[in-house]
């Protein structure tokens, strides 16, 4: 765990009393900052919507992306339980979960990751989501990491619940559901990179997001711009 950091992560992620907060990209700077700030191998973030209906809103690679997806169409899985419960869940061993939540544990094992574990979004009573961070050592999973994430997603949950706030229940369903058009346009943005450059879906996504950052640009701002011809596709890999 970098500890240098922790400080002004926490100022990023508190950091929402802005115009234009994204809650795409704020989900996105956090499961950014787990990967770089804690060490786990990746994170992703479910948000509730109006209903109480689950939705993938951010997730640091391809593959939990589509672990996360599966665990809402198969409604099981230890970020479910989180939410659900308001505690956080903890699989040490994945291949122990089998009998549990079998298609979650196959789906992570055939990923790579080896522990998982689960913080709920949670303030008092409220509890809107859940944080997952996915592992692929096989060791003891660190206490102080999981207390240092814990209060990452504290934070992050006071940020959005205070947008809500801010916010009439019409504009933030507005917003969940922009969120959702988003992530479409930034699909697209991908699919347009990989086929342009010969690249994996995985690496498009991951050279998008870096552009974005080191150009102190909007990730979605820069998914619409591609999609829509309105600027040129960069060849964002690095020189050799």
């Amino acid at each position: 765990m970098d500890e240098r950091r922790l400080g002004p992560v926490f100022v990023e992620l508190a950091d929402s009393l802005v115009d234009d907060f994204d809650l795409i990209d704020f989900l996105t700077v956090l499961t950014d900052h787990c990967v770089g700030t804690l060490h786990v191998a990746a994170a992703g973030v479910l948000l509730a919507d109006r209903a109480g209906v689950l939705r993938v809103m951010a997730a640091s690679s391809d593959d939990v992306r589509l672990i996360e997806l599966l665990q809402v169409q198969n409604d099981s899985g230890p970020c479910l339980s989180s939410y659900r419960t308001g505690e956080p869940v903890t699989l040490h061993d994945l291949t122990e979960e089998r009998e549990r939540w079998p298609r979650f544990a196959d789906a992570a094992l055939r990923s790579g990751f080896t522990a998982v574990q689960a913080m709920p979004l949670r303030l008092r009573e409220s509890v809107i989501g859940a944080l997952n961070l996915f592992h692929t050592e096989a060791q003891p999973l660190d206490p102080e990491v999981s207390g240092i994430a814990q209060a990452m997603a504290d934070v992050a949950t006071i940020s959005v619940l205070q947008q809500r706030l801010i916010e009439d229940q019409t504009v933030l369903t507005r917003q969940l559901e922009t969120a959702l058009g988003t992530r479409v346009i930034i699909e697209q943005a991908k699919g347009k990179l990989a086929e342009r450059h010969g690249l994996e879906m995985g690496e498009a996504f991951t050279l998008l997001r870096g552009y974005a950052r080191s150009h102190n640009r909007r990730l979605t701002g820069l998914a619409t711009a591609l999609v829509k011809g309105t600027e040129p596709l960069p060849d964002l890999r690095p020189a050799p």
